[in-house]
């Protein structure tokens, strides 16, 4: 509360006086606000004091813009130099708050979302300009590192992002006859070209370039199994496993649509190379149409060992037709214990890399089909590196024995 006893200059002491003329020319407080701290009596008690005590031109008189509880930074006299110092002080403090703010806010996306601010990401700063001002000496002094440093890093950075361009090209090249092979088997198809990169560095760029293969899934029935025809039983339920081509085979067909209709692919793959050694396409799944891939497999053949031939339990295979080809060549029979894509999951797995890698855009008829597929069996036989063969070719596999 202010005093309502009326005061004149002589009641305040020269002291008094000049502490207060020392904060208001140190930028510590208005000429309003000391009156209000100091409970100063008069509209211009402390002016006088400022003008007749301070150290601040008045000869010019007051100037005519000066409103109550303006800061002495506004006036048109040049501030002191303590009141020069004091606004510095102040940005300077202002200044390192921000930067304290956002370096704790870099350091919380580190710990709690494995965000990093890369090196990478510091040199654009200085090479696009960003802040102006900032040459690369100060840059290096901020972050601790030699001129000398950071030129070797442009230097590394530029060559990097070449390499990144040539495996690239790489990829591109690859993917032409393969639209959708996997980040694994570009990486050793690259190592074969003499092109190295770790795995994660390559998911890393094939993902910033939106290249990475997307998981596809169809389905479409295609076995009967309900027929009035003998079903063999499973021989290679116990756990059969081929030491060597031609010891087992498997079978299944698969649906391919065209724009004029349907057609289906009759696929034989020997288990162990996961070469396909006979196929055939047809508009049909009739026990004659399946049987011409049974048939261009024999003619491939080159071992007289016994031979087990694995499929479903659709009528096609289990057809007096398709059973007659078994006994003319001696084939032991096997089949499914019933509807269990299990049970035949080499040749379903067979079906799917044709049809998710390979068949990606739909024939318009027959003809155009059956081009298609024997492109891509010769693609898969031939160029698609396997994982389970140690990323070799089945084609390599079976011509090793």
């Amino acid at each position: 509360m202010k005093s309502t006893t009326r005061r004149t200059q002589r009641d305040y002491s020269l002291a008094f006086k000049l502490t207060v003329v020392d904060e208001v020319e140190k930028g510590h407080l208005t000429y309003k606000q000391a009156q209000d701290k100091y409970g100063i009596q008069g509209c211009s008690t402390v002016l006088v004091w400022l003008r007749k005590h301070g150290r601040l031109d008045w000869s010019l008189g007051t100037p005519t813009f000066m409103s109550k509880g303006a800061s002495m930074a506004e006036y048109n006299s040049p501030p002191t130099p303590e009141q020069r110092i004091k606004e510095l002080e102040k940005k300077l403090e202002d200044a390192q708050l921000k930067a304290d703010f956002f370096e704790a806010v870099v350091n919380v996306m580190e710990r709690d979302y494995g965000v990093k601010v890369n090196k990478k990401a510091q040199r654009s700063v200085v090479q696009e300009k960003t802040l102006i001002g900032l040459t690369i000496t100060k840059f290096c002094q901020l972050v601790k590192i030699t001129r000398q440093a950071y030129y070797k890093q442009c230097q590394t950075q530029s060559c990097n992002e070449q390499y990144e361009l040539i495996v690239l090209d790489f990829v591109r090249e690859a993917r032409m006859k393969q639209p959708r092979i996997g980040t694994r088997k570009l990486k050793y198809l690259a190592e074969e070209k003499g092109i190295y990169i770790g795995r994660d560095k390559l998911f890393e760029l094939l993902r910033r370039h939106r290249m990475l293969v997307k998981t596809r899934r169809a389905y479409h029935r295609t076995t009967d199994s309900r027929h009035r025809f003998y079903c063999h039983p499973n021989k290679i339920k116990e756990g059969l496993k081929p030491n060597k081509p031609e010891q087992l085979w498997v079978a299944d067909i698969t649906y391919l649509p065209t724009h004029d209709g349907e057609s289906y692919v009759s696929l034989v793959t020997d288990a162990y190379s996961r070469k396909i050694v006979g196929y055939h396409v047809d508009d049909n799944m009739k026990a004659n149409s399946v049987k011409r891939a049974f048939v261009s497999a024999l003619k491939q053949r080159h071992s007289n060992e016994k031979l087990i031939h694995h499929s479903d339990r659709g009528s096609q295979y289990c057809s007096k037709e398709y059973q007659d080809i078994h006994k003319k060549h001696c084939v032991t029979c096997s089949m499914t214990d019933g509807y269990d894509c299990y049970q035949n999951a080499l040749a379903e797995r067979i079906n799917g890399i044709l049809k998710m890698e390979l068949l990606l855009r739909r024939p318009r008829n027959l003809d155009e089909a059956r081009i298609m597929v024997a492109e891509s069996v010769e693609i898969y036989n031939e160029m698609r590196p396997h994982t389970a063969l140690k990323y070799k070719t089945p084609d390599e596999v079976h011509r090793a024995f």
